[in-house]
């Protein structure tokens, strides 16, 4: 099955084009070829060359994370037009990522699978956070739901 995410950045990519809008085509564009890349590769392993949402949404966080250090050194370097350019791009690429989880949202989750599994101490830790992971991938942050987990348990 077709990823929807990969559908949205080609359509992304054409309405860019049209528009005019430099930072969203060389975004889109930088995605589109990852996107083949990646399928490319899991073709030779054995996947079938299909990548799903997820998939995606990882080509897109790993983007996200090289024009943060991008972004850091351009300003750390006192280079105003890549800082702007770099700002510019990443807002587009962070416009890509589902809604995240609020903290409250997170505790929740947390709060309710440590009472499925009756973990008690900070030993179970790696329990609560086995089981709580398929809950929030993708749409919560790891460090962040680990720090409130060993804040529960503790």
């Amino acid at each position: 099955m077709e990823s929807v995410l990969k559908q949205r950045i080609q359509e992304e990519l054409k309405a860019a084009m049209r528009d005019g809008d430099e930072a969203r085509k060389t975004v889109f564009r930088l995605l589109v070829a990852q996107i083949k890349n990646a399928e490319v590769e899991a073709r030779t392993d054995g996947r079938g060359g299909v990548l799903s949402d997820s998939d995606v949404l990882a080509l897109v966080r790993r983007e996200i994370k090289q024009h943060e250090e991008s972004l850091l050194e351009a300003q750390n370097a006192g280079r105003e037009d890549l800082v702007a350019r770099q700002q510019a791009e990443l807002d587009v690429l962070k416009s890509l990522l589902p809604r995240q989880l609020s903290r409250e949202e997170i505790i929740a989750l947390a709060r309710q699978t440590i009472q499925e599994l009756n973990a008690t101490s900070p030993k179970q830790h790696g329990q609560v956070m086995k089981a709580l992971q398929p809950k929030v991938k993708d749409i919560a942050d790891g460090k962040l739901v680990s720090e409130i987990v060993r804040e529960l348990l503790g």
